[in-house]
């Protein structure tokens, strides 16, 4: 082993590894460690959040805020696990979002597969191989052993926390036997779960979590080599990675190879995220959506852990301003201008919301506001062509404005746009995103 050997190595491993790090440490916050502040159930549990999210909640960036979450960590080592959901109204949206522990989205349940009318669902581990009871809506078998189910319901306004409410105490979870009436297999072990690194992609550190994790997924036939050779610098299932051990040289090499990473997520995040030529809709999705491409799963972890399939939502991106200047309410204040017939084509809903380009979280602001979307249509004022025209900035804007007011941080800031069951127009180009432009200096 070279020392180029091992920063090549390094940097292939860390793209790879920092969406299953980040995952774990999503994990560890919201199933593992009861003191956390983001902490939401134990395995196997479904923990409901009644509310939108806001600054204060910090387990993963690029949240949404127009859905509640709930939350189910799945251990599926012992049995598979039956989900059910309720039936709802036919204009509300509602999802679960079956996740692996790669950060692959391998299935969703809800409205878009299965409308409104709710359903049973059996979700398998990679090992199971059981019988199918009666009254099994769809089996969903995921390749890891541990796995997330994201769900989300749409809110329509404040007066409707209640009703979200209702439909969150409907979802429900437990293991076949149970729900079969049948004798359970033996549990699975306890699992000892490490702390998490503070910072995934920054340290060799990652690789003790990486290998931690890996141990509950069998190794995809299609990554045979590339799994060869993250072995030979200790990085695997089963393997005691040691950075303390190694060559003072090699450490050297691999440490590079971590910032090589960052470097080419950098090249990658102007040429091609930046400039459109790669959206939201290449980042996230199944295995076979994604092909083994480390470096989209490393960008979609980086942007928003756990965004959705193109089928499902489709995310564009504000980062620059329509001249390409990166955005920064400090200096400019923006406007987005919709036209009229020109809003957003969604099947669902849509809304556009504000994000610290620094946290990558919620921005604080005197109105509680994080986002504009479809519901609020009506409190908005329509521009004399029946156009929309948001009003971006961190200053409050003359009263008359204030309803179309999207608060922004003093500094850097980017906008994502979420269009939730996207209409054809959009994947066809006849539909385009309208840019956000700088129109005046910010005033103290």
């Amino acid at each position: 082993m070279t020392p180029a050997q091992a920063r090549d190595i390094a940097c292939e491993a860390t793209l790879y590894a920092y969406p299953v790090v980040e995952m774990y440490r999503t994990l560890y916050a919201q199933a593992v460690d009861a003191q956390d502040r983001n902490f939401k159930a134990g395995f196997n549990r479904i923990g409901n959040t009644a509310r939108v999210f806001t600054p204060a909640d910090t387990a993963f960036i690029t949240p949404n805020s127009d859905t509640p979450y709930s939350f189910l960590w799945m251990d599926l080592r012992a049995e598979p696990l039956v989900l059910q959901l309720p039936p709802i109204e036919a204009d509300r949206y509602y999802s679960v979002q079956l996740i692996d522990l790669y950060t692959h989205n391998v299935a969703y349940l809800g409205t878009r597969d299965h409308g409104n009318g709710g359903g049973t669902f059996l979700i398998a581990g990679p090992d199971w191989r059981g019988a199918v009871p009666p009254g099994i809506d769809r089996v969903v078998q995921i390749e890891s052993s541990i796995a997330y189910a994201l769900f989300r319901t749409q809110l329509f306004n404040d007066a409707d926390l209640d009703r979200v409410r209702a439909i969150q105490a409907g979802y429900s979870v437990g293991t076949l036997s149970a729900h079969a009436g049948s004798t359970p297999p033996p549990l699975a072990p306890p699992i000892d779960w490490p702390r998490p690194p503070q910072a995934s992609g920054d340290s060799l550190a990652m690789f003790h979590c990486m290998n931690f994790m890996l141990g509950f997924a069998a190794p995809h036939p299609s990554e045979a080599e590339l799994r060869a050779r993250f072995a030979l610098l200790g990085i695997g299932p089963g393997l005691a990675f040691d950075e303390q051990a190694l060559d003072a040289e090699i450490a050297a090499a691999m440490l590079a190879g971590l910032r090589d990473t960052r470097e080419q997520y950098a090249r990658f995040a102007r040429e091609q995220l930046a400039t459109r030529r790669v959206t939201s809709a290449d980042l996230f999705g199944t295995r076979e959506h994604l092909q083994n491409n480390y470096l989209y799963r490393y960008a979609g972890a980086t942007l928003g852990i756990f965004g959705n399939s193109a089928q499902e939502a489709v995310y564009l991106a504000y980062f620059a301003d329509s001249q390409g200047r990166p955005l920064d309410a400090a200096n400019h204040r923006y406007r987005l201008r919709m036209p009229n017939g020109g809003l957003p084509p969604a099947d669902a809903f849509w809304s556009i919301t504000m994000y610290d380009g620094a946290s990558k979280l919620l921005v604080e602001n005197p109105l509680q506001r994080y986002l504009v979307n479809s519901r609020m249509l009506q409190s908005l004022r329509v521009d004399d062509d029946g156009g929309i025209t948001l009003e971006i900035q961190r200053e409050r804007p003359a009263a008359a404005r204030e309803p179309n007011w999207l608060p922004a941080p003093a500094g850097p800031f980017y906008c994502i746009l979420r269009i939730y069951l996207p209409r054809a127009t959009i994947a066809s180009g006849a539909w385009q995103q309208p840019a956000l432009e700088a129109v005046a200096e910010s005033t103290s």
